[in-house]
């Protein structure tokens, strides 16, 4: 069973039931400041953490006068605009005191879809933990549409865990994990302390139910699972209402983690490498070594670029002899690429006229 004190980096989703009182609208202000204290506790141990937080919609509804039930898209968008506002301003208020910087971050399903926007999205957050920021990811709700969205955080929350390496995710919810039966009508129903494979059987225990301010129930819980799980990440459903619920999970309460077969980095690895490369590039013996030592690959160790590749394409990497040594996700198109290669990267902006990143190819996105 994984231990959430080993996480080094933690995605944690926030249901919103956790965060916005059903009755009032209101933000429940006194458990977001418990979950900030988990948050700097956590951060304090090393661990780097995004979260990923419904609740704009449930905050927006409240201001606006919507009551509970269905809304058409327009309002739903309507009160995310209202509503984001003020959960960002929320995170923000109850992490600062404990010196962390917040940042939101607004995304579609195309974000994931689409190579390079997929790619810009990761490398934003990136930077932002490298700054030691705490993100806050949201569905874009304000101009998501049924045929775009995500349909739910718990799927989101699985695809940034694969997005930024996670090698933990924790779906804090109203239920305390998963059961082989809905604990709400069966009172014999059995929760699973550890889950290693998803089976069909285990499927075919997930229901449809969901709260009153959320759209999910546990099959989107269990498809967040199978994701997480296949890029090396383990998952827990734990229930949120506790004051520091990630703390009490810490500490054993009732929870079902799901366990991966491998790890984050050997996940990645093993989907670059089953990539199909669209072009390639040859590197001279120094950039060989130095792949060898666990380095990026800079233009300045390139004397060859093939194909017509964009950037996000997977492309193969040759030894000066001409063979094989690995393959890895471009930085560059095969045009720009052939405009630096040799070239030292501090020469890149002088040679596209843009300052561009100094590796073509991150040590992250290589499998050699």
């Amino acid at each position: 069973m994984a231990a959430l004190t080993s996480a080094k980096r933690l995605v944690v989703k926030i249901g919103s039931a956790l965060l916005v009182d059903r009755a009032t609208g209101s933000l429940r202000a006194d458990w977001l400041a418990s979950l900030a204290q988990d948050v700097a506790w956590l951060k304090g141990q090393g661990t780097d953490v995004v979260l990923v937080s419904s609740g704009s919609i449930a905050l927006g509804r409240g201001v606006l006068n919507l009551g509970l039930g269905p809304l058409p898209l327009e309002q739903s968008q309507a009160a995310a605009a209202v509503g984001q506002i003020r959960l960002a301003r929320a995170y923000e208020e109850v992490l600062g005191p404990h010196g962390i910087t917040t940042a939101q971050v607004l995304v579609t399903l195309e974000d994931s879809a689409n190579r390079r926007r997929y790619l810009n999205s990761r490398a934003t957050l990136e930077t932002l933990l490298g700054f030691g920021a705490v993100p806050i990811v949201n569905e874009n709700d304000t101009v998501a549409t049924d045929e775009i969205r995500f349909g739910d955080n718990d799927r989101l929350a699985a695809q940034i865990a694969v997005t930024v390496g996670a090698d933990q995710l924790v779906l804090l919810s109203d239920v305390d994990g998963f059961y082989n039966a809905n604990p709400s009508d069966d009172p014999t129903a059995t929760r699973f302390d550890v889950i290693d494979r998803i089976t069909p059987q285990i499927e075919a225990m997930a229901g449809d139910a969901g709260s009153g301010l959320s759209k999910g129930g546990m099959k989107t819980k269990l498809m967040a699972a199978k994701t997480a799980v296949s890029a090396g990440c383990a998952m827990a459903i734990a229930e949120g209402f506790v004051m520091r619920p990630l703390q009490a999970l810490a500490q054993g309460a009732n929870a079902t983690w799901f366990t991966p077969q491998t790890d984050p980095q050997a996940a990645r690895k093993g989907w670059i490498n089953a990539m199909k490369p669209i072009g390639s590039v040859t590197l001279d013996a120094g950039a060989v070594a130095a792949l060898g030592r666990g380095k990026s690959l800079l233009p300045a160790g390139i004397t060859a670029v093939s194909g017509s590749f964009e950037r996000g394409d997977a492309v193969a990497l040759l030894g000066p002899d001409g063979a094989g040594i690995g393959s890895g996700l471009a930085r560059y198109s095969a045009a720009e690429a052939s405009l630096i290669k040799g070239h030292q990267s501090a020469e890149i902006e002088a040679l596209l006229g843009y300052p561009g990143r100094a590796a073509l190819i991150h040590r992250d996105d290589m499998a050699l």
